[in-house]
């Protein structure tokens, strides 16, 4: 196969570049520098990030583009549909890593544990100071998941572990889980003292979590994100922290990564991450694996392992 060329824009996963070398003819350069005869050659994409329609477009005889990450919102997968381009992402090999770093973030949050060990680590136990009791247990806390897909659904098990009640919104009810549905944001987010956030970025999903949310979560509640920034909105998340009107957050995902706003560095009560909920080496060697898997498979036997819902999977010529 090492005649068919697939493109490598930008920075991706180097265990990605490692099983794909020698089998293809990898091309790694932006779409915007290369001439007519290679764009023309090129028929798979690699990519972790931004694939834009005009990317696509550039591409005469693109077969598929294999996404790094469960997200996939960076291509346009409109754009491949209609040219019959199928896309695929990395589901389930990150879905333990990122359900475990939620329910740490819950505890740390919480119970303020990144602060207690800053704490120690600053001497001042040994100086003979006590660290403030937590003023948040999770003794009875009820949760709400915004979202209740395949990483949801982990995050839910792991939750009933610590007998914590759990509740859910999605679009529609599941006939397959015990959890308690809401039939809407709002009045999930007035049932619940945790509300947990692990929707994917789409119109629908913008800014959800605004300043009406978070009043009806209220001053005991307080707000995990491991889904996507762009479902927060960051100013009313500040407000309702600097008033009160929350008792706290843990965010793993901003709205304009990596910059975080200055004002959720200064909250005692906040515990932030730096987008590392699938972060660690397994798991990241798995994703890059699906990537190669993905168009290996597309080219040697003509289907795609991990094809996204919204493009269509014919057979390879």
């Amino acid at each position: 196969m090492t005649d068919i060329s697939v493109l490598v824009p930008g920075r991706i996963h180097t265990r990605v570049i490692e099983r794909l070398e020698g089998r293809f003819t990898l091309v790694r350069a932006d779409v915007a520098t290369l001439d007519a005869a290679t764009l023309a050659g090129i028929r798979g994409v690699a990519v972790s990030g931004s694939f834009p329609a005009a990317a696509i477009d550039a591409l005469p005889n693109l077969e598929i583009i294999a996404s790094f990450g469960v997200g996939y919102d960076g291509v346009d997968v409109s754009r491949a549909a209609a040219r019959n381009i199928v896309v695929s992402n990395t589901p389930d090999v990150l879905n333990d890593e990122v359900a475990d770093t939620a329910v740490a973030l819950v505890i740390n949050t919480v119970r303020r544990l990144p602060q207690a060990e800053a704490f120690l680590r600053a001497g001042r136990w040994g100086r003979g100071e006590s660290f403030p009791l937590s003023p948040l247990s999770l003794r009875g806390r009820r949760v709400g998941l915004y979202g209740l897909g395949r990483i949801g659904l982990e995050i839910a098990h792991r939750l009933e572990a610590l007998k914590l009640e759990i509740g859910y919104h999605t679009r529609n009810p599941r006939a397959d889980v015990p959890y308690r549905y809401f039939g809407s944001l709002r009045e999930m987010a007035g049932d619940v003292d945790i509300l947990l956030c692990i929707v994917p970025k789409t119109p629908e999903t913008h800014k959800a979590i605004d300043a009406d949310i978070l009043g009806a979560l209220g001053p005991q509640g307080v707000l995990i994100n491991v889904g996507r920034g762009w479902s927060v909105d960051e100013a009313a998340l500040i407000a309702a922290l600097e008033s009160g009107t929350i008792a706290g957050a843990g965010l793993d995902v901003y709205y304009d990564e990596p910059h975080v706003p200055e004002a959720l560095l200064g909250f005692e009560q906040v515990s932030l991450l730096p987008h590392v909920a699938s972060a660690s080496v397994p798991t990241r060697n798995a994703m890059a694996d699906l990537v190669a898997d993905n168009i290996i498979d597309w080219f040697s036997i003509g289907r795609a392992r991990t094809p996204v819902p919204e493009t269509p999977q014919p057979i390879s010529g």
